[in-house]
């Protein structure tokens, strides 16, 4: 069940439920993923409604360790992408399975 989808996956499910020609299917799914892209950049929140939501968050500089060595290691600044899923999602992804 480790399947990926992928762009294409995405436009050809546009093209058969929507009913545009492959080439504009396409182009709607990377306009849409383009539009997601630029919107994180500039550091905006994007929310899907019954999706989920992405935010860009800022982690502050830290000491941490090569598990090799032990050695401790400055982790730089930086800026990383978080993804919170709706519970619409959530709980179309538990459906029917029930805790053991």
């Amino acid at each position: 069940m480790n399947e990926t989808i992928t762009r294409a996956d995405l436009s050809q499910a546009v093209y058969e439920e929507v009913g545009l020609s492959r080439n504009e299917s396409s182009e709607l799914v990377e306009l849409v993923l383009e539009e997601i892209s630029t919107a994180l950049e500039r550091g905006e929140m994007v929310k899907l409604s019954s999706f989920g939501t992405f935010t860009v968050k800022s982690k502050n500089q830290r000491i941490g360790r090569n598990p090799k060595t032990g050695e401790e290691v400055p982790i730089l600044p930086r800026k990383v992408l978080s993804f919170r899923a709706s519970n619409v999602l959530k709980d179309a992804i538990n459906d029917g399975h029930s805790e053991a």
